[in-house]
């Protein structure tokens, strides 16, 4: 049927699979002889073992998605992923996908790819306009492909980040429709940024004419942000929109989907891919999904969703506690904030400090974001870089609930966050009496010194 097994397969019977796709390749043929320069020789048996021996890689040189006569077995084994994926993307809530493909790059090459696809039906278009958000590979991605990012900053709604729709449409008036390859747009992101207004803006690119590609990267994992892209195709314009592989399936770096409405433009898409491709990527979020089943998958979604509940309402009494507050910013459903005012009135250096301090406690992820950082990318300067704004009210700090984090991650980090704010909290107390003493000296010494007068 192509779709993911309601049940996850044990370890053997997916080895077993493996093996019997990994026989229909020509380079384990016994027997076989072979006399081009690509016949799917492995010098080393380790490497052999590490790839299940299916060694050629997917598609042929003009289309990474078309079948390879000598792979069979990995020809197979890349249309039953891709078909896997669509199952499990439906799933997630993108009920009206059609189709889709795993690309063996990671989500900023693969946008890069969508935008060279574009080029080819846009040739005098120049411009990619992008609602701000501070993460360097998707706005690279852009220069990449050769187009200028035309930076639309965002509004401030309460303590949310959100998409300046007036802004969008008044740029594509002055730059004309016919010179803007598309809108480029986000889902999943640190808060206090929140996902972009996709159906407003999808209305927008449809009544336009303008193409819309969505930065996915973390947002199959979450049932908002893939409502948020249905409901864009439904009302308006959506081309394609990409996750990383990582981030959603739990598999290593190195792979994105690619994901769209109409099918031949997702396959326009795939013969832009130069080459054939590694099947590493297919292989790893193959495995994944056969071993977890839809139900497995499910499971972990809705203990996701539990774990950010959970977070929220923990961070939000230990920044009560310490004085700060949980930033106000419902409208994101992964990441959330913590206002870090007192540290940063006391002292410039504290808020990346305090980075310093939990990285050097094992707490990977949370992010420290002080007031004003300047940073350049690409000859393009960002101040307030990776606060998604210019002029952030506060600095803060970012915690996420991602797919696969568990209560003891969640209890450990607070514990140890809230060990770190008290250290702050008591070096800030010392050097306030030490500040005292010293004004109290200084006084008795200009008395002592008016005495001697």
């Amino acid at each position: 049927k192509g779709k993911c097994p309601e049940d996850g397969w044990d370890e053997s019977t997916i080895e077993l699979f493996l093996h019997e796709l990994a026989v229909m390749d020509s380079n384990n043929f016994l027997g076989n002889c072979g006399v081009g320069e690509r016949e799917g020789r492995v010098v080393s048996a380790l490497v052999a073992r590490r790839h299940y021996r299916l060694i050629h890689g997917i598609g042929r040189s003009g289309d990474i998605s078309a079948v390879q006569p000598k792979a069979a077995g990995s020809s197979l084994l890349n249309k039953l992923t891709n078909s896997i994926v669509l199952d499990i993307i439906k799933l997630a809530g993108v009920r009206s996908v059609t189709n889709c493909f795993v690309v063996p790059m990671a989500t900023g090459m693969s946008l890069t790819l969508c935008f060279l696809t574009l080029r080819h039906k846009r040739p005098k278009a120049k411009y990619i306009l992008w609602p701000r958000i501070d993460q360097k590979s998707c706005f690279k991605s852009m220069i990449t492909a050769g187009f200028e990012p035309v930076v639309i900053e965002n509004t401030l709604e309460g303590d949310e980040l959100r998409t300046d729709l007036e802004g969008v449409e008044a740029k594509i008036k002055a730059l004309g429709a016919e010179n803007i390859l598309c809108v480029h747009s986000t889902t999943s992101c640190f808060a206090p940024r929140v996902p972009d207004r996709l159906e407003e803006l999808a209305v927008i690119c449809a009544n336009y004419g303008i193409p819309h590609i969505v930065n996915n990267a973390y947002g199959v994992q979450s049932s908002k942000c893939m409502h948020l892209i249905e409901q864009g195709a439904r009302v308006g314009r959506i081309d394609a929109f990409v996750q990383s592989l990582d981030k959603n399936f739990m598999v290593p770096v190195g792979g994105a989907i690619i994901a769209g409405f109409d099918e031949s433009f997702i396959q326009e898409i795939s013969k832009m891919y130069p080459g054939r491709a590694s099947a590493s990527p297919s292989l790893d979020v193959l495995i994944t999904l056969l071993s977890l089943g839809t139900s497995g998958y499910k499971q972990l979604l809705k203990e996701r969703k539990e774990m950010f509940s959970y977070l929220s309402s923990e961070l939000k009494k230990l920044a009560d506690n310490h004085n700060e507050r949980l930033l106000d910013t419902p409208h994101n459903p992964i990441s959330l904030a913590m206002s870090l005012k007192n540290l940063d009135e006391n002292n410039d250096a504290a808020v990346t400090q305090l980075g310093s301090m939990l990285f050097t406690r094992q707490v990977s992820g949370a992010r420290v974001v002080p007031c004003g950082s300047v940073q350049t990318v690409n000859n393009y300067t960002f101040k307030g870089f990776m606060s998604h704004a210019n002029d952030y009210p506060c600095a803060y700090l970012n915690a996420a609930s991602a797919i696969g984090i568990k209560k003891q991650d969640v209890d450990v980090f607070l514990k140890r966050l809230d060990k770190c704010l008290k250290t702050f909290r008591k070096e800030a107390k010392q050097e306030k009496i030490i500040n005292k003493i010293s004004d109290s000296n200084t006084a008795t010494e200009q008395l002592e010194d008016q005495k001697i007068e």
